[in-house]
């Protein structure tokens, strides 16, 4: 029964509409064996969210990480809050099994792993307070005999640089967040009264770890002021309405947007794909507060905090262009317009210095957004070696970017640059079509990685595969190959697809509602009608089971409680949640000079959607859509019949829209799989020409790549390598059904006649720094003021391919936040060759040595002059502190 029919008396109206929500409800909308969704709840499994109305909801979902605390703990000791004690996967196995309300573990020593749970299942009493003893005496030791101690894998730790021992895990109060260890006082060991034991008290299953939400959402804020959505779906209403109060709670005093609620500030990435989703047009103002809020002095885009000290590490700050444009699409400001047109102009000219390889015509740096580096990349991988990998996402930003910075150009009659970057971003999109996309899987890999030779990584990303449609990279045929062939896990399309081994839930293995709400525009754009019915309820039943539009959630059981971190109240959660509506249901879609429509209404949601209050520009919207399907049978302005779903930029007043739609759709498909995790890296070891590497458990077999090509398969974990010329091997694991892990760390095998070492004092002052650990008779200090160019000269005995890199300290940061990392233009006989970076290393650890990236260089046999140069466009984000020192180059001769 459909109420719209029923008679026009009241009384039956009303017994009509009972009648037929009674029915409604009984029926799902949607049904996984995962969880239902009806027109009024959400079910999974004895968990249930009811909508009692479109301003009201109730739920009694309970976080099953809430329920049961396994007493069998996993956790492992870090050095200065690294992973650094034992390979990757190689854990302690401990019971805390409570006398007293206490449980204590062995003395372990640092490096031996401890096992010793119970074998039985048992879970941990309330408030157990778990000793955690640590022998540190042979660390000591070395410190006193050598003054460094070496870990496993061969990295020195000097007695100058130890600042504390921590514990990881991941039974709170421990997490396995090893960049932020240092940020948990409770999580460090001590050793009071100095006989290298070192301890700490941890209190495990305490009542402030546990993870909960609200039980009922009732509205409490006037949303009268933004547009009004209403169906005959009261779940629907209530989410939409949910989701546009809170975003109302994600706007600061000062009139700039919140993250979440509990990340307060403007962060460039979270605000920008934000303001793509709905913010541009329901908040402008606060918007363009929020953006101008994320530029330098030098009118420049501020890249967030984050890897090796961010910039140009990371690089997906050019996503705030897009958002910058979605701005003007939606206000038509024409002095907004000539703003940002030089802060776009400005920065991806900087980036084009810094960041764009010109090889593969693709840009460097992190993969947009997945900005924690081991959630999606092999842990082996440093700053140095993130920047030069080439991500999808991130190059789809920067597409996207250029594309923008040309339409700008042309609307402010400036040719030369519109044609310009027209031409880069095509370039762009070549590379990512040439380099990134894997037919035999139906998709685009994660990202190109590696050293001096890259390869691909096969892995789904989510986000970047929706930009590349959403932004026309994708063409038509390969749009659709996307959609039907990303792997999509019972909860939602995970960020990357397979999952990590032996990462906790973050960025891996986790879904994200605003990646999916990315997802869902694609799914329109392409016509996918099942992903798209999917996506929108892999949307809802989160914010309606937690109440709230959280930041992410766990693939594997759809909890928000078991992710590393999470917030409520998510800006860009909440606005995707209400771009289902704007932008999927009524199609709306913002173009310089107006407004185009293009609905797409599942057949589950077919009848009557209207949206009230739509502020254009200058125009007042009432919008009605009627029936199902994604292409308009009817289009009405005011009641009178229009040829295009169109209105112009230049419409005033109120105005009254009806869209009557076809109810047909096309066969789509999507691929619905199983959660999968991948093996384990190998640690690849050499000795003179033999690779070697330990077995773990699930691994059938190996892949052995020499300089980036599959060189040989094997079963054995050992193979001797032909030492003839400069090789690059790398080893992947690969399982019984024939998933592979990344590749391991590159090893070289090659003669000492293929490497030279040029000390950078020898030509250059050396500097005063009390570092250890260098190489020669010392080291050079570079920075804004000291060195700003130093050149080193060299002798080249044969024509060939050359890669330059150089060892190098930065002690201004950690690995994983602020903004201080090394920018240099390497020049080679005065001409620019490329870009190293020094990534930080770690707070005030300057005898912690590493390499930079590499630049190849062709060289002719002869004398030649190197040099690091400090430009103007190398500043970093930091503006004042742009400082490394210096301990030698390394020139090997790779072809």
């Amino acid at each position: 029964m459909n109420f719209y029919f029923c008679n026009r008396y009241s009384l039956s109206i009303a017994i009509c509409i009972f009648a037929s929500s009674t029915i409604l409800a009984q029926k799902p909308v949607f049904q996984s064996p995962a969880f239902s969704v009806y027109p009024d709840k959400v079910v999974q499994g004895k968990y249930e969210a009811k909508a009692l109305s479109a301003t009201s909801i109730t739920s009694n979902y309970a976080s099953p990480d809430n329920l049961y605390q396994s007493a069998d703990i996993s956790f492992k000791f870090a050095i200065n809050g690294r992973d650094n004690e034992m390979p990757s996967g190689q854990d302690h196995h401990f019971t805390a099994t409570a006398v007293n309300g206490m449980a204590e573990t062995p003395i372990i020593t640092l490096g031996k792993q401890l096992n010793k749970t119970s074998g039985k299942a048992s879970f941990l009493s309330p408030n157990t307070k778990l000793k955690v003893k640590l022998d540190l005496r042979e660390v000591m030791k070395q410190f006193t005999q050598n003054g460094f101690y070496t870990t496993f894998n061969g990295t020195t730790i000097y007695k100058e640089d130890f600042k504390g021992v921590f514990i990881a895990g991941g039974t709170a109060p421990m997490i396995w967040d090893f960049d932020n260890l240092v940020h948990h006082e409770n999580l460090e060991l001590k050793d009071p009264d100095g006989d290298g034991i070192y301890e700490t008290v941890l209190i495990l299953n305490s009542k402030q770890y546990k993870k909960e939400t609200a039980g009922e959402w009732n509205l409490s804020k006037d949303i009268s002021a933004f547009p009004q959505y209403q169906t005959s779906n009261v779940l629907a209403n209530a989410l939409y309405n949910m989701s546009v109060e809170e975003m109302i709670k994600a706007v600061e005093p000062d009139s700039t947007f919140r993250t979440g609620k509990e990340w307060a500030g403007v962060w460039t990435r979270d605000i920008s794909y934000s303001i793509i989703l709905s913010m541009a047009y329901l908040q402008p103002r606060v918007a363009m507060n929020s953006l101008l809020k994320k530029v330098n002095k030098k009118k420049r885009i501020i890249q967030d905090t984050g890897t090796g000290g961010a910039y140009p590490a990371s690089t997906d700050r050019m996503i705030w262009a897009v958002a910058a444009w979605e701005v003007y699409k939606a206000t038509g400001d024409k002095d907004w317009l000539q703003l940002v047109y030089e802060i776009i102009k400005n920065s991806i000219s900087d980036d084009m210095r810094n960041a764009y390889d010109e090889t593969t015509g693709m840009v460097r740096g992190e993969s947009s957004f997945l900005d924690w580096r081991e959630q999606t990349y092999p842990q082996w991988m440093q700053p140095a070696d993130i920047f030069e990998s080439e991500c999808l996402g991130t190059n789809a930003v920067h597409y996207q970017a250029n594309i923008v910075l040309s339409e700008m150009a042309k609307l402010l009659h400036d040719d030369k640059v519109a044609n310009a970057h027209a031409a880069i971003a095509q370039k762009i999109k070549n590379g990512i079509n040439t380099y990134l996309w894997l037919p035999e899987k139906g998709y685009y890999g994660q990202f190109l990685y590696g050293r001096n030779y890259k390869i691909v990584s096969p892995r789904s990303e989510a986000l970047g595969e929706a930009l590349c449609i959403l932004f026309g990279i994708a063409d038509e045929k390969r749009s659709a190959q996307i959609l039907s062939s990303v792997p999509v896990t019972g909860y939602g399309i995970s960020c990357i697809y397979p999952q990590i081994p032996n990462i906790p839930p973050y960025h891996n293995n986790a879904v994200w509602p605003f990646v999916q709400s990315y997802w869902a525009l694609a799914a329109a754009k392409t016509g996918n009608t099942t992903s798209l019915f999917e996506s929108i309820n892999d949307i809802r039943r989160p914010a309606a089971l937690f109440l709230t539009n959280k930041e992410n959630y766990v693939a594997d059981n759809g909890d928000f409680a078991g992710t590393q971190i999470n917030s409520s109240n998510m800006l860009w959660s909440l606005s995707g949640n209400i771009a289902m509506v704007h932008k999927i249901i009524f199609g709306i879609s913002f173009h310089p000079d107006g407004l185009s429509f293009h609905p797409f209404v599942p057949i589950a949601f077919a009848g009557k959607h209207s949206l009230s209050n739509f502020k254009y520009r200058e125009a007042v919207l009432d919008i009605l859509v009627e029936g199902a399907g994604n292409e308009i049978k009817q289009f009405l302005l005011d009641g009178k019949v229009n040829t295009s779903a169109f209105i112009p930029a230049e419409l005033i007043g109120t105005h009254a829209i009806k869209i009557v739609m076809h109810n047909k759709f096309r066969p789509t498909s999507m691929n619905k799989v199983k959660n999968y995790i991948t093996p384990v890296v190998p640690a690849v070891k050499v000795d003179g020409s033999v690779l070697m590497w330990d077995r773990s458990p699930g691994e059938a077999g190996y892949i052995i790549l020499k300089n980036g090509q599959q060189f040989i398969i094997t079963t054995s974990n050992t193979f001797k390598a032909p030492a003839i010329a400069y090789s690059e091997y790398q080893v992947m694991a690969v399982d019984k059904n024939g998933v592979k892990s990344f590749a391991s760390e590159p090893v070289v095998v090659a003669d000492k006649k293929w490497i030279t070492v040029y000390e950078a004092e020898k030509s250059n002052p050396s500097s005063g720094f009390s570092s250890k650990g260098f190489t020669g008779d010392g080291f050079t200090e570079t920075s804004k003021t000291v060195n700003s160019k130093v050149t080193i000269p060299v002798e080249i005995e044969k024509d060939g391919t050359y890669a330059i890199d150089f060892r190098y300290a930065n002690g201004n940061g950690p690995t994983n936040t602020e903004n201080k990392c090394g920018i240099r233009s390497l020049q080679v006989d005065n001409k620019e060759a490329g870009t190293i970076i020094l990534p930080q290393r770690g707070v005030k650890e300057w005898s912690n040595w590493g390499y930079t990236n590499s630049v190849l260089v062709s060289f002719q046999r002869g004398e030649h002059v190197i040099s690091l140069m400090l430009e103007d466009y190398n500043d970093n984000m930091n503006g004042e502190i742009n400082q490394a020192l210096l301990d030698n180059m390394r020139i090997i001769r790779i072809k």
